[in-house]
């Protein structure tokens, strides 16, 4: 591991040499280059740097103890030995991590899709409540949040919502967002006051560059039709909504919330390359396939990730068994805890993949 560290150290400053040569400052798109693969190097530089002093300091200390010393100066060393150590093994397991390999889709944006399952408009309602907690959450970040395509319930709520979160590392934050969510609480229409169980279903696509996913126009079926708002009534009297096949894998995309057919279209081409994106790198890991398969499941009651329990006011993460008793604020955006232990626990599976 030390030598694929030395040989990281190196090539991060040659690049910090390479940045400041005038030559490549003139070259903005070379320099830009340079630029992104020397970040990709700080948090590791940085972190092995100071684990060097820490051993340096170390040493030293052994070498202290090794000599004559009064009982205070020997208990002060010792201490010090001690605290270094520590240091040292912390240090060891954040390079560990950040060594692993990084997804290469980490820094994309995101287009997600939350649609009801079961349990009728209570289903729906709780979809809408899901997309305002991730919104909230994306303004949190300061990312750009944009609506793409959205169907309406009779009763509020959403069908089916689908939008794109625009923002540095949005999809390393987000991609273990995907699968079913479940919901028990009292819905507004029950009389008896009794408890429901209802579930949304989540997926996230990175989204992908038109320059990633190749589309032949001669490959698309293009239907126009007249859009649709909440309650099902006519909004639009000109044929506007756009609904494209992706005739090779048969996916299909729609989009009805512009008043522009040509916006609709726009938007709906980016929903279907992140799908189709999405499908390539399904079959070309199997395996990968299966567990996406297994995140997003059918919308059953039976099947689901997380369950927001209104009752008890908690919310629980079945994956990592992570429960926290403050169901209003992470409905109102406040994630943060939990996307982090999510990611941490997948850290901790590779390492221990990586090790074996």
């Amino acid at each position: 591991m030390l030598e694929k560290l030395y040989e990281i150290e190196r090539k991060y400053d040659e690049l910090t040499e390479l940045l400041s040569d005038p030559e490549i400052l003139a070259n903005q798109s070379e320099w830009q280059k340079y630029a992104k693969a020397q970040a990709g190097m700080t948090n590791l530089v940085t972190t092995f740097r100071e684990y060097q002093e820490v051993i340096r300091e170390l040493e030293e200390t052994e070498t202290l103890l090794k000599e004559k010393l009064d009982s205070d100066m020997q208990e002060m060393a010792e201490q010090e030995r001690e605290k270094l150590v520590k240091q040292s093994e912390e240090l060891e397991e954040q390079i560990r991590i950040l060594l692993l390999p990084k997804d290469p889709l980490d820094e994309k944006n995101v287009i997600m899709e939350i649609r009801a399952g079961a349990g009728g408009d209570e289903a729906a309602l709780f979809a809408g409540d899901l997309y305002k907690m991730y919104t909230r959450y994306a303004e949190g970040q300061g990312w750009k949040v944009e609506l793409l395509s959205a169907s309406y319930s009779d009763m509020g709520g959403y069908k089916e919502i689908i939008f794109l979160l625009e923002g540095h590392g949005a999809y390393s934050k987000l991609k273990f967002e995907s699968g079913v969510h479940r919901v028990q609480r009292i819905p507004a229409t029950e009389s008896g006051g009794r408890i429901h169980t209802s579930t949304a279903t989540v997926a996230v696509l990175p989204e992908a560059e038109e320059v990633e996913v190749t589309i032949n126009p001669n490959d698309l079926r293009i239907d126009i039709y007249c859009s649709s708002g909440p309650g099902g009534q006519c909004v639009n009297t000109t044929q506007s909504a756009v609904r494209i096949t992706h005739l090779p894998t048969g996916i299909i995309a729609s989009c009805q919330d512009e008043k522009s057919q040509l916006k609709n279209k726009e938007k709906a081409l980016r929903v279907l390359r992140a799908r189709i994106l999405e499908k390539a790198q399904e079959e070309a890991s199997g395996e990968q396939a299966s567990e996406r398969r297994s995140q997003v499941g059918t919308g059953d009651r039976s099947e689901r990730i997380r369950t927001f329990n209104f009752p008890q006011g908690r919310v629980t993460d079945h994956r990592i068994n992570l429960t926290l008793h403050r169901l209003e604020t992470i409905l109102t955006g406040d994630l943060e805890e939990i996307i982090q232990a999510l990611n941490a626990s997948d850290q901790a599976e590779r390492l221990k993949a990586e090790i074996q």
